[in-house]
């Protein structure tokens, strides 16, 4: 039996799903409250092939979640599809970034462009950054003067500020703790006073109403089971008093 447990404690909270459980993260005044929910099975005409690591986010500009790529048993993908929230469809692109796993990407609301990094394409990690723009359906390689570690399994994110924040990742060798932040030319590293353990393949979302980054979990040289969250400036060790069991490569969204 499959379920689906949700635990609100306000009406905005990030979700954490993984193994078919879901739980809440939000500002610990609020009052708490309990609900199931069910999930809702969709049957498109047409969708992207089984796959697994692709990388996803919502581009306010098309109005569409947009997904990249991803790893299918086989090879290494390099196709682009979108969901309206009904139908899937695959968009033809001039360019692409190349096939690869484990990439993220999120949306810069300052330069309203969707911003992907790293990845793993089969023989190598990735340190190339790419722009998709939701109003001409297209991708342009960037060309910063910097860029973070080739790194795969890193988490990518808006800060409350709107930019695209990225942090950790696994360059083959280490977990990474550095942070930085895309300014829509180029890559600019990032010392908050205070920062998570090192770690690839947490959960991570932004909960606009309290104005946080939430974390959770990931791959390490000992797993963490520990929530974080940044405020634009730094990042704080929470102790909730309930937390997912631990988890990696996860996902996480905010749900207002």
């Amino acid at each position: 039996m499959k379920l689906t447990q949700v635990r609100h404690f306000s009406h905005a909270s990030v979700i954490l799903t993984c193994c078919c459980i879901s739980i809440a993260f939000a500002a610990p005044a609020a009052a708490a409250h309990f609900s199931l929910l069910d999930w809702i099975e969709l049957s498109p005409n047409d969708a992207p092939p089984a796959r697994s690591y692709l990388a996803m986010t919502y581009d306010p500009v098309s109005g569409k979640i947009i997904a990249f790529g991803g790893f299918d048993g086989t090879g290494y993908l390099n196709d682009t599809w979108s969901f309206d929230g009904t139908s899937w469809a695959q968009i033809a692109t001039q360019s692409a970034p190349p096939g690869r796993a484990a990439a993220q990407m999120t949306y810069d609301s300052v330069t309203q462009e969707v911003v992907l990094f790293g990845g793993y394409d089969g023989t190598n990690y990735l340190s190339d950054t790419w722009l998709w723009d939701g109003s001409t359906l297209q991708w342009t390689q960037a060309t910063p003067k910097h860029h973070p570690t080739a790194v795969t399994g890193l988490m990518l994110f808006p800060d409350p500020n709107g930019s695209a924040d990225l942090f950790g990742g696994f360059d083959g060798q280490f977990y990474q703790l550095t942070m930085w932040q895309w300014d829509g030319s180029d890559w600019t590293q990032l010392f908050p006073p205070t920062v998570p353990f090192a770690r690839a393949s947490a959960a991570v979302a932004t909960n606009t109403s309290t104005g946080q980054v939430v974390m959770f979990g990931g791959l390490a040289d000992v797993n963490p089971n520990n929530t974080w969250t940044y405020d634009g400036t730094t990042w704080t060790l929470q102790s909730p008093a309930v937390q997912p069991l631990l988890v990696y490569a996860a996902s996480a969204a905010f749900d207002p």
